[in-house]
């Protein structure tokens, strides 16, 4: 058997799946993906002159699948967004993820089965919820290939590939990457119909569990990066992956930018990190001494799934935190210093980089592979050690962001928003129904939520309730105190319905009125100095809250100033 194998990689994106593969020592001989940039990328690191393809199509003509070379190994990574959970939390289209999933698998099965067939393996990597949506067992039937698998001689309802059983979820960090990332493979060894998943290289939840290797910490990759804002420099610097990759810091790629947030954006992600009305808590910012969690293809910095730092530079509010650079972000997916991502924008190399296969663990599929085949083990990893920056888009400035034109919301964007979470339950103000899920009109509702997702109870509370609590908070530790902040200074922040949307749209205060994040975060700092955190109160005949009897006192407080945030809102 050659010593060298070939590997065709199908969806190959970036090239993240490949890339492993090349570290051990195969050859990659041809990369399939409809995106121009996935290909050009693909094309520039592995030196290859692919077209754009849609496999949907190419499936169906077996002209065109005849004329893809024939490989030892093919692997593939079909879109995942719509298996996602964090696409519309779950719930969205699947049937497209499912057609080209099954458009890989035709072509794995004809190249596996035809005359003369050199494959000896083949893989796909996925999200882990795409197998609820996928078949355990494929025949040739199943895969629309019953005419071609009679023509070979074979009966068009038998076994031609197997999910089950062959299918394993991997995460990143137990194979070396500085990143939690959950994703599942499935393969075959053709000659043993059997896909053995690779041992793992590290530990990522008990340091020393089976003497593996500790789990690599987002900490030590951030901090041997250079300091994004850093100036321009010839002196040399190693990668922290590739220790045998040393290049001149100029020649470091999509690193030396401001990716500094507006204070409106790193707001709204540490608001859904850290007091979601649904979910649990998340560090804020990253908590670096752990993996990073899932690199994801927007890098946005406004949602829960964004991954955010503290800045190295001193600033406060606008640009107090920044998002990954590309760099930093293709170092957690494990790919070298020297590997170029080729499009013309930062949104595109985000994606790029997000939706690509972490090198460590397709590293570890290939070491597995080349040991299961009986090939030579490989132990430095092969890699380009000299970067090729021939018509690179370079995001490098090396300069500082003006933050001189905020994000905007769209004109009627929904509001919901509470102070804190604490007793299973939210006092939370609204600019709509959201029992009901209606589309905002200037109103703006107090609601309390009894419980996380859908099916928990939900109630409105008419305007001016608040004074028929404001005895009742008195006579509570102090209530009183509370009672006067609130309706001495708080209240005069307040402006009317359209004015309090206009605010939120543009994330901007006027005079003395502040915006209803600002005002919902001042709700939390008062009734926080009220030190009440562990008392409860109890209703005792006093029905208040609709669905329990006794709750933290800090959220009689909040009803108390949501209401009345409400209320002057939505005066006449």
């Amino acid at each position: 058997m050659k010593n060298k194998l070939t590997v065709v990689d199908f969806f190959c994106g970036a090239g993240g799946f490949s890339e492993g593969f090349r570290q051990q020592g195969f050859s990659i001989i041809w990369g399939i993906d409809k995106w121009e940039p996935a290909i050009s990328t693909y094309n520039h690191n592995y030196d290859l002159s692919c077209e754009t393809k849609d496999i949907l199509k190419l499936s169906q003509d077996f002209g065109q699948i005849n004329l893809i070379p024939n490989s030892e190994v093919i692997i593939g990574s079909p879109p995942c967004v719509s298996f996602s959970n964090s696409n519309k939390s779950g719930k969205a289209d699947k049937s497209m993820g499912v057609k080209l999933t099954e458009a890989f698998l035709r072509i794995v099965v004809i190249k596996k089965y035809q005359k003369d067939s050199i494959l000896k393996a083949w893989y796909m990597e996925n999200v882990p919820n795409s197998l609820k949506h996928l078949k355990k067992e494929y025949s040739f039937k199943d895969l629309d290939l019953s005419e071609w698998a009679k023509s070979f001689g074979f009966d068009e309802n038998s076994s031609a590939i197997k999910l089950d059983g062959n299918s394993f979820i991997l995460n990143s960090a137990n194979y070396g990457a500085a990143q939690s990332r959950n994703r599942v493979i499935t393969g075959e060894n053709i000659s043993s119909g059997k896909f053995e998943c690779p041992p793992k290289t590290h530990d990522y939840k008990i340091k020393d569990a089976n003497k593996l290797k500790s789990y690599t910490s987002l900490h030590e990759i951030k901090n041997s990066i250079p300091n994004p804002f850093v100036k321009k420099s010839g002196k040399m610097i190693l990668d922290p992956l590739y220790p045998r990759i040393e290049i001149a810091q100029e020649k470091l790629t999509d690193h030396f930018y401001d990716s500094g947030l507006y204070e409106s954006q790193w707001k709204n992600s540490e608001f859904m990190k850290r007091n979601h009305p649904f979910m649990g808590k998340m560090s804020f910012p990253e908590n670096v001494q752990n993996p990073s969690r899932t690199i994801t293809a927007t890098n946005i910095g406004t949602s829960r799934e964004s991954i955010i730092y503290k800045s190295e530079i001193e600033r406060s509010g606008d640009g107090e935190y920044r998002s990954p650079t590309i760099r930093e972000m293709a170092s957690i997916m494990g790919f070298p210093y020297t590997y170029q991502f080729k499009a013309n924008g930062i949104n595109a190399k985000a994606r790029l980089v997000g939706n690509a296969v972490c090198v460590s663990v397709s590293r570890a599929i290939a070491r597995k592979l080349r040991k299961e085949l009986g090939l030579s083990r490989v132990i430095k990893p092969r890699i380009q050690c000299f970067p090729n920056l021939k018509d690179i888009y370079n995001l490098n400035t090396y300069l500082t962001k003006a933050f001189d034109n905020p994000p905007t919301k769209k004109k009627g964007s929904r509001f919901r928003m509470h102070p804190f979470k604490d007793g299973n339950m939210t006092v939370t103000l609204s600019n709509y129904n959201i029992s009901k899920k209606t589309k905002p009109n200037n109103k703006w509702y107090t609601s309390i939520q009894y419980g996380n997702g859908n099916g928990y109870p939900s109630n409105n509370y008419r305007d001016n309730y608040f004074k028929n609590i404001e005895e009742l908070i008195s006579k509570q530790e102090s209530g009183s105190e509370f009672l006067k902040i609130v309706n001495n200074g708080f209240s005069s922040k307040i402006s009317k319905g359209y004015k309090l949307q206009e605010l939120y749209e543009n994330y901007t205060n006027q005079k003395q009125f502040k915006n209803p994040i600002k005002l919902i975060e001042e709700i939390s700092i008062i009734i926080d100095r009220m030190q009440v955190e562990n008392l409860i109160f109890r209703q005792n005949g006093v029905k208040v809250f609709k669905h329990k009897d006794s709750v933290p006192l800090k959220q009689l407080f909040a009803l108390y100033a949501i209401n009345k945030l409400s209320s002057i809102a939505n005066e006449k």
